[in-house]
């Protein structure tokens, strides 16, 4: 633990902070230290931005998808590693910009991305298993 003392120059921003983080049921100290991390990734991403989901708080490629979702992308698959950023291109709809910009997040917070790839295939596994047993519940 690194304790920081901050001093608001705008009350309202100081105040604007507390109700999020009783919004959020976090502590004040918590949201500021995860605004300040996701503020700081952006200004060396600016083309990353971040958002809530069932996975909790993830980048993402602006106006566009996860980047994990394009990572995972990149990564897998029989697409030539010459030719995957033209896919992904292709596949979600970006700018060639876009992807250099997931990709150049990636490369600076490979793990965490990784552990989304990861989590994101465990899922999409055991729904396919859930449907397969399903389909043969029907056929009995």
């Amino acid at each position: 633990m690194h304790p920081v003392s901050i001093r608001f120059q705008d009350a309202a921003v100081a105040k604007q902070l507390q109700a999020e983080a009783a919004a959020r049921r976090k502590s004040t100290s918590s949201l500021a230290e995860e605004l300040i991390d996701e503020g700081l990734r952006t200004r060396r991403h600016p083309l990353i931005g971040f958002r809530d989901g069932a996975a909790g708080r993830r980048a993402y490629v602006g106006g566009g998808p996860d980047v994990w979702e394009v990572i995972g992308d990149l990564l897998g698959g029989d697409v030539p590693p010459a030719q995957r950023v033209q896919r992904a291109v292709e596949l979600f709809g970006l700018q060639r910009v876009q992807v250099q910009a997931a990709l150049s997040y990636y490369a600076e917070y490979t793990d965490e991305i990784n552990r989304l790839v990861e989590a994101n295939n465990r899922a999409a596994t055991l729904a396919e298993l859930l449907w397969r047993r399903g389909q043969e519940l029907l056929s009995t």
